[in-house]
């Protein structure tokens, strides 16, 4: 996957949105749906990028793929930082994006949710 390909399918989700929030971070693109990020990655670089997920099953992945690592700037529990260098398919990347987009969705409010269910 490269950035093109990430920044694309990010997009895809219904009402995803695509900033640079950061001021003092202007390489740093998030993608936010009502708001709530749910990735963020490096422009420059595209090295990794951030993704939330289950606490539940956050360490068990990690074990399970040395490129899902702890995050810098994020909760170790909902968040992992995923290295992209290589080992992990494109398929399986898609999986986490939609992981992490699904487990912002689910915090939304309800009528945030009905509202997205329109788009």
């Amino acid at each position: 996957m490269n950035i093109e390909d990430y920044r694309l399918y990010c997009l895809s989700k219904k009402g995803a949105t695509e900033s640079i929030p950061f001021p003092k971070l202007p390489n740093i693109l998030v993608f936010k749906v009502k708001g709530k990020m749910f990735t963020a990655t490096n422009i420059d670089t595209f090295n990794s990028f951030s993704i939330k997920c289950e606490p539940e099953t956050i360490e068990e992945l990690r074990m399970q793929y040395d490129a899902l690592q702890e995050p810098s700037y994020f909760s170790k529990k909902h968040w992992s930082s995923v290295l992209m260098d290589g080992s992990i398919s494109d398929k399986i990347l898609c999986e986490w994006l939609d992981i992490s987009y699904r487990l912002v969705v689910a915090k939304l409010t309800k009528k945030e949710r009905l509202d997205l269910e329109n788009l």
